[in-house]
């Protein structure tokens, strides 16, 4: 393992990777609940889209250790699954047709990254935005805890906005998370080894204790699940329902409904892939002097490997996942991380009663905490001397928790630093890559899925 993931070169050892892993694994084993609840609104069947949740985040985060020695883990991307059921439900698509899409998309981005286009925009993004990309990271992994342990709440106004509100702070939930918050956060000034995945279990057993003592009442109505498993071990589902569904007539019968369709799915993954590279490398101290990752075409063909996989087991787009930040944050700076995740998807496979009950409100804390660690990036921009670096640095970071997406982030910061350079008359000196993602943002705005 020292020579392989090159453990002592990068300033950790097992016992660190080991634990930063299961940490990744426990902050996004959510998905391999929610997963399978978002896609089988479509008509697919529920139980097969478990396995195949799980099967394609163990292939591309083992393919991420192994390819590129980095401690990202890979999943079905959150919000992609959203966009992927909405496709099928408001298109009159069916799932087939989406599967079909998505595996081009993943054939296409092989291909981008083999002819390094995709690495040369994650080198090819300004300094100063890059730390802006990590504190948006930042904001918006603290936002999914706060949602998720119910210390705020998305209410809908009569006009059909959307309101970010203070949670009820006397739920018994919202209690736990409280306590599972201060708890961690007094656990990392005491400098315990595994203080997050600590967090998240101390969490969930007082959980445990509340429902035995009748405090934590089940109620699936109202979003209170059992948290004791009823069995450990079960057989995985049967792929065979959704494995290998493709309808490649059904796709091209759309015209350029497919193209529009296949670029909206390109788009979306392919900034949201390179803003959590971006985010998850800095803090983990990843980027070159130079503020580039090595190993870039590595980590992204893990991404594209993991994508065309999960189309052809069933599941929507793979992409890496901001969770990774989890495990960053207790010390994971190899693909020890990603293996020891990738391997616990695997293991979930049998053990998912116990694996996946862990509740929102014990994982909330740790993602809290991610959120404040990323954001100390903060520090590092340069907010007094030229605001045309700082003004697409903020945007970055401010518009992804805002639009509750990464991509629109990237968006809103390299489009606006675009505009300002060219106005300041230094189009000469933009990289060719900015014109082409320039393109890109504004053929995505006028063609609006």
């Amino acid at each position: 393992m020292e020579r392989f993931f090159k453990l002592r070169e990068n300033g950790t050892n097992v016992k660190t990777e080991v634990i930063a892993g299961i940490t990744t694994f426990m902050t996004m084993a959510y998905i391999l609940i929610v997963n399978p609840n978002i896609l089988a609104a479509t008509g697919m069947d529920k139980e097969a889209l478990f396995t195949a949740t799980a099967l394609a985040a163990a292939i591309g985060t083992l393919v991420m250790a192994f390819l590129a020695n980095y401690p990202i883990a890979l999943a079905s991307g959150m919000g992609l699954n959203a966009f992927f059921a909405t496709v099928v439900l408001t298109k009159a698509v069916t799932w087939q047709i989406v599967l079909t899409i998505i595996l081009i998309e993943g054939i296409i981005f092989i291909l981008l990254t083999l002819f390094k286009f995709r690495e040369a925009i994650v080198n090819a993004i300004p300094q100063n935005l890059k730390y802006g990309i990590t504190v948006g990271i930042g904001l918006f992994i603290a936002f999914i805890g706060f949602n998720s342990g119910g210390i705020t709440n998305n209410i809908t106004l009569p006009d059909g906005s959307n309101l970010l509100v203070l949670g009820d702070i006397t739920s018994l939930t919202v209690i736990l998370s409280l306590i599972g918050l201060l708890g961690t956060v007094f656990m990392l000034h005491k400098k315990v080894r595994g203080a997050l995945l600590w967090g998240i279990l101390g969490t969930y057993l007082l959980g445990v204790i509340c429902q035995l003592t009748g405090l934590y009442v089940v109620d699936i109505a109202a979003g209170s699940y059992d948290l004791i498993p009823g069995e450990v071990v079960s057989v995985p589902p049967s792929l065979a329902p959704i494995a290998f569904k493709f309808d490649f007539s059904g796709a091209l019968k759309l015209g350029f409904d497919f193209v529009l369709l296949l670029f909206a799915f390109l788009f979306v993954d392919m900034f949201d892939t390179v803003g959590t590279l971006i985010g998850v490398a800095n803090k983990a101290n990843l980027l070159n002097k130079e503020g580039k990752l090595p190993k870039t075409k590595q980590a992204l063909m893990a991404d594209a490997v993991g994508t065309t996989a999960g189309a052809c087991l069933g599941t929507s787009t793979v992409t890496s996942y901001i969770e990774s930040a989890s495990g960053v944050a207790e010390g994971g700076r190899t693909g020890l991380t990603s293996l020891v995740t990738g391997i616990l998807f695997l293991v979930a496979l049998l053990f998912s009663p116990v694996l996946t009950i862990i509740p929102a409100f014990a994982t909330a804390p740790a993602l809290i905490i991610v959120g404040l660690f990323m954001i100390s990036s903060i520090t590092k921009i340069d907010f007094s001397k030229d605001y045309t670096e700082a003004l697409p640095a903020f945007l970055a970071l401010i518009m992804m928790p805002l639009t509750n997406s990464i991509a629109e982030g990237i968006m809103f910061g390299i489009g606006s630093w675009f505009v300002l350079k060219v106005l300041q008359g230094k189009y000469k000196k933009i990289h060719p890559i900015i014109y082409v993602l320039v393109i890109l943002f504004i053929l995505k705005i006028l063609n609006p899925i």
